[in-house]
């Protein structure tokens, strides 16, 4: 990937690589990505995320998102909002709000003159089948069962598979443990996204969350999104909710079933680099 231009982009210290083939050929496989990703000997990340053109016009660009491990991942909330400022400030795209294409879908992003990004997240999928999930007949999805140790888990699926769990105090959450734990379940047999959740009251929560390919990270938006949808469709939290995790808040607003979920943050642009060598 030489001479391949990048920036790196975080959102709540959840970071990227951000690139795309609109001005360049982009050839990129499963031990390119984990080089970079490596903090100490490349450029180090949470997640690649590749922009591509799209053939409809309709669709301003494709969403592309690869782990730190080099494997795909379906959705990522926090670099959806780092893709809008990406095409934005490199006026690759002039929309805004914007429409991408994701797989299985297409987000909506709009950015304000605040510097908060605005996504449309699409309505939360509670069916096991979507994340997949193997669960038993008459298995409630928001009080599965996964452990009999752990706390009833919600899954739901945000483009990217999540089990939700609530905890007394999610600082103190055994993530580490727990995570790959959940993550190795047979029930799960693409992996899973494990969120440790606290309600603090109806408007609030604190959260930590483990993620599929990357392990414990700063901040995940589509795991933000997937508690909010828990919390509220368990009737826990009001329609417009704060996410405190470790990087920083997001906002989360969701009016309920045969509704779109919205998530409001920041996008930040650290530096612009090109690889050499």
């Amino acid at each position: 990937m030489n001479g391949l231009r990048f920036a790196k982009m975080h959102g709540l210290g959840n970071d990227f690589l951000v690139t795309d083939s609109f001005r360049q050929p982009v050839a990129l496989n499963t031990e390119i990505i984990a080089a970079l990703a490596d903090r100490h000997t490349g450029v180090g990340f949470d997640q690649l995320l590749l922009l591509e053109p799209h053939p409809d016009p309709a669709i301003h660009a494709r969403y592309r998102i690869f782990n730190a491990d080099g494997s795909p991942a379906g959705q990522c909330g926090n670099g959806a909002r780092c893709a809008g400022v990406y095409l934005q400030r490199l006026e690759l795209v002039q929309a805004n709000p914007m429409v991408l294409a994701v797989d299985g879908g297409q987000i909506e992003i709009a950015l304000h003159e605040d510097g908060l990004v605005a996504v449309n997240m699409g309505e939360p999928d509670f069916h096991p089948e979507s994340l997949p999930a193997r669960c038993t007949r008459g298995e409630d999805p928001l009080q599965c069962t996964l452990l009999p140790r752990l706390p009833p888990a919600g899954l739901v699926s945000m483009g990217n598979p999540h089990a939700v769990l609530q905890v007394e105090q999610a600082a103190a959450a055994p993530v580490a443990h727990w995570g790959p734990e959940v993550q190795a379940l047979p029930r799960f047999p693409q992996g899973v996204n494990v969120g440790f959740m606290e309600i603090v009251d109806r408007d609030r929560m604190r959260l930590r969350v483990y993620e599929r390919g990357a392990g414990e990270t700063r901040a995940c938006g589509t795991g933000a999104c997937a508690a909010a949808a828990v919390g509220m469709a368990r009737g826990q939290l009001n329609p417009r909710v704060t996410v405190s995790l470790p990087g920083g808040d997001l906002q989360i607003e969701w009016a309920g079933p045969g509704h779109d979920l919205w998530m409001h943050g920041p996008a930040v642009w650290v530096f612009e680099g090109r690889l050499h060598g």
